[in-house]
C-alpha cells in the first residue's frame, strides 16, 4: 500500500536513513528538519500524511507538543502518529502512551522490522517496537 508519511527530525543522518528506506519500500515521505511553523507546514501537505512520525527531541516543539497540535485538529484524527526516539526507559514509554501517541519505534531504527512496522501501522494497528 504506497501511503504519505511524515517524518519530523533534526538529525540529518536519521533524516537521510529514512529517506532511503521509504525509497526502498516505494513510500512517500516529506520531512521536517525541525518544528517552527509546525501545524502552517502540516496543512500545507497534500496528500494529508496517513503516518506521521515525530522524533521526541526537535526544536523549537517538543514531540508532545507537536502530538497535542495535531490532536486539536480534526483533519489529522486519522492520521497514525508515532514516536520515535532513543528514550526507552520505562517511565517514558508510559509517558508516550498516556500522551495519546500511537505507538513508538525505538533508534536505531531496526531495517529488518521496520517494514513490518509500517505495514502494522498502515492497518490501523498501534506499534509499540523499542528494543
Amino acid at each position: 500500500m504506497k501511503a504519505a508519511f511524515l517524518y519530523v527530525e533534526d538529525d540529518t543522518l536519521s533524516r537521510e536513513i529514512m529517506q532511503m528506506m521509504m525509497e526502498c519500500l516505494e513510500q512517500s515521505l516529506v520531512t521536517f528538519e525541525d518544528s517552527h511553523n509546525f501545524m502552517a507546514r502540516v496543512e500545507k501537505l497534500t496528500p494529508v500524511p496517513h503516518v506521521i512520525l515525530l522524533d521526541i527531541h526537535v526544536p523549537p516543539h517538543n514531540g508532545f507538543e507537536m502530538l497535542e497540535m495535531l490532536r486539536l485538529n480534526p483533519a489529522y484524527k486519522e492520521c497514525r502518529i508515532i514516536a520515535l526516539t532513543a528514550s526507552v526507559m520505562n517511565e517514558e514509554i508510559e509517558r508516550l502512551r498516556n500522551s495519546g501517541f500511537d505507538g513508538a519505534i525505538g533508534k536505531p531504527l531496526d531495517f529488518e522490522q521496520f517494514p513490518l512496522l509500517l505495514e502494522r501501522l498502515l492497518h490501523g494497528d498501534e506499534v509499540w517496537h523499542i528494543s
